[in-house]
């Protein structure tokens, strides 16, 4: 009896992990860009320069946030899928961060008035650690299949494939 080969599903995790950790990354780098700038606009010196204005300043903060993540995962995390930027991959990528945005606040939202839970501990669980999680999946998701897609033969893994089936035993 032979064993199934197994070198497709390997190839296929291995490519996964790898752009996943720097998927995670830069996403990292996003939130720090964030808070930093956002506290800076708010708190810089005591009182900031927008701290009379925090929506205003988190929308800045979010913005400069969106723009490294999306340099970053344009050069970085895809790399190989070579379509040049454009205003629809833009429009994408904005429309998934909004997508995101609304799973946050739908976790928030669902703890605090479906659950009456309104303590700081529950906020942070619902909204930052399982609304983050959530987002944070559904973004990976919708970058590789809707924002920054392959085209068959440019991705490495189609090649593999493709090449994989040639060179099969016959039985």
């Amino acid at each position: 009896m032979r064993l199934p080969d197994t070198t497709h599903m390997r190839d296929f995790l291995i490519r996964n992990l790898r752009r996943g950790g720097i998927f995670l990354a830069i996403g990292g780098l996003g939130f720090v860009i964030d808070a930093v700038v956002y506290n800076v606009l708010v708190f810089a010196g005591g009182s900031g320069p927008l701290h009379s204005e925090p929506l205003l300043a988190k929308t800045i903060a979010v913005i400069a946030g969106l723009i490294v993540t999306y340099s970053g995962n344009k050069l970085l995390t895809y790399r190989d899928r070579k379509a040049p930027i454009s205003w629809g991959q833009v429009v994408r990528y904005g429309v998934v961060n909004v997508l995101a945005v609304l799973v946050q606040l739908g976790c928030l939202g669902f703890s605090r008035y479906v659950l009456g839970f309104d303590t700081p501990l529950a906020d942070n669980i619902s909204g930052t650690l399982i609304g983050q999680a959530l987002a944070t999946g559904l973004r990976y998701v919708l970058y590789t299949l809707w924002v920054f897609p392959h085209s068959p033969g440019e991705d490495p893994i189609t090649f593999i494939e493709e090449h994989h089936e040639d060179s099969a035993p016959r039985s």
